[in-house]
């Protein structure tokens, strides 16, 4: 079995395109089960975020798997392989794990360093373990990517030195308001949350430390408002009271889940016309949009939304990619997108904290590699440790028939001593190919043994071998994105 990702995001798709491939929770399953009923994909993992959707996936085949992948994320958006080909990043096998490492620290965001990926990355192998859509090959890359993403952030302090969406898109919020930053606007100011999920417990934490004069979380569910609102001191309201709440905000952040548009333009239009000319801030941070595109037409509303603040964030340079992306033209028709790297490093982290995250990634990588190395040539070593057992046992069985007179004693003895001829004589050819499997090419040293000694391993054992040794495994329980967006 192979690595593959699949994948798109806020740098190689228009928002509509996102809106379509974006997969709410309880459809997750659904998806799943439909990828690993391809012929050529035996594990997957989906993570769908605010500006990324990603199939993670063990493959029998690179071509044959990405066909699979693209025909279904494809029938999901409604268009043909090839018009979807070119907004597609690839990733195979090192550079899939490479990729992911990458996305749990943070350092593919939208806003490098932030802290909520890890949080959404642990939730979408969560679902997937739930629907037992991984294997044991993406259980070992998904769990040691919480790992990589949690040290880098203990270590590096990426995401203290950065920002996340929701601050990202205050600044630029706050400067086309007002001109001004965010911490000299927002204290006094009455502020809106709709969604009472992550990001609105993110943005209910952030707003209340910039100190805004009134909190008002609003939701479906009123349970869940009140909770998050006792949180911090905010007032709870539902959906059916937004039209007034919009009126009395000077700032809404809306992050639901919702397929349709929470905020429609005659909704807003009554907003502003109450308001008296005195500027509303929309922050929209949900994919689909809940935001309808008209709003940011009328006078007295700012709409900022993920499209809107991708585009802000995106460095001049945006040409190099991490190596390895495959090409998704693959799939036929257009040419595909390199994944790009995360835009505007130098503005949102501190200096040293992304090339020290750049580090970790690459020292987890070798690490990780040379795990996955060594453990495909187990299945070998095994298979030629059978072998040497049958050929012993069968030729104790033909003494025992030359040798009737032998006691049962002598033969015993005889047993163990030929046993530690033949385990001594594979000890150090054994311990040395499993060290020489470890480093990049060692995969060679499995074929050549199961050529020079004829050896029979079944397809799909090898990945059956891996194992987390209990030195390098830690639980995954303590990677924990709190309320507040931090790690815990």
């Amino acid at each position: 079995m192979n690595l593959l990702v699949v994948g798109l995001s806020h740098r190689t798709a228009p928002v509509e395109l996102l809106e379509k491939l974006s997969v709410p929770g309880g459809d997750l399953p659904e998806l799943l089960h439909r990828l690993l009923a391809r012929p050529y994909l035996a594990e997957a993992v989906v993570l769908s975020t605010c500006n990324r959707v990603e199939v993670y996936a063990a493959v029998s085949a690179f071509h044959g798997a990405l066909a699979d992948i693209g025909a279904e994320l494809a029938d999901r958006a409604g268009c043909d392989v090839a018009a979807l080909a070119s907004h597609l990043y690839v990733h195979y096998d090192d550079e899939a794990v490479r990729h992911a490492f990458r996305v749990a620290g943070g350092l593919d965001s939208m806003v490098v360093g932030e802290a909520q990926i890890l949080g959404q990355l642990r939730d979408a192998y969560a679902v997937a373990r739930d629907a037992e859509a991984p294997g044991r090959l993406l259980h070992e890359l998904l769990q040691q990517a919480l790992r990589v993403g949690k040290r880098v952030h203990s270590e590096t302090g990426i995401d203290r030195a950065g920002q996340n969406v929701l601050t990202a898109a205050l600044s630029l919020g706050t400067q086309r308001v007002a001109g001004t930053a965010a911490e000299e606007w927002l204290p006094g100011r009455r502020a809106l949350v709709v969604g009472a999920g992550a990001m609105g417990a993110l943005s209910a934490a952030t707003l209340s430390r910039y100190g805004v004069g009134e909190l008002v979380i609003a939701n479906r569910g009123l349970d869940r408002a009140r909770r998050l609102a006792g949180h911090h001191g905010g007032r709870p309201v539902g959906l059916t009271d937004l039209a007034g709440e919009v009126a009395a905000a000077d700032l809404v952040v809306s992050a639901t889940a919702s397929t349709g548009y929470v905020f429609g333009t005659e909704l807003v239009a009554e907003a502003t016309r109450l308001r008296g000319g005195d500027p509303l801030l929309l922050l929209d941070l949900a994919v689909p949009r809940d935001v309808e595109a008209g709003v940011a037409e009328l006078p007295g509303a700012v709409v900022v939304d993920i499209e809107q603040l991708g585009s802000s964030l995106d460095s001049a340079d945006d040409t190099s990619a991490p190596a390895g992306g495959a090409l998704a033209s693959d799939l036929g028709g257009g040419s595909a997108r390199p994944a790009a790297p995360a835009a505007s490093a130098a503005s949102f982290a501190a200096e040293g904290s992304v090339p020290a995250a750049e580090r970790i990634v690459a020292d987890e990588l070798d690490a990780f590699l040379g795990f996955l190395r060594s453990a495909n040539v187990a299945p070998t070593v095994a298979a030629l440790r059978g072998r040497a057992d049958d050929v012993v046992a069968a030729e104790l069985r033909r003494l025992a028939q030359r040798r009737p007179e032998l006691t049962d004693a002598q033969r015993a003895e005889m047993a163990r001593t030929v046993h530690r001829v033949v385990q001594r004589l594979l000890h150090q050819p054994t311990v040395r190919v499993r060290q020489l499997a470890a480093e990049p090419g060692g995969d060679r040293y499995a074929e050549v043994l199961r050529e020079l000694f004829d050896l029979d391993v079944a397809d799909g054992v090898a990945a059956e071998a891996i194992r987390v040794a209990p030195t390098e495994s830690r639980p995954i329980s303590g990677t924990e994105v709190r309320e507040d967006g931090e790690i815990g």
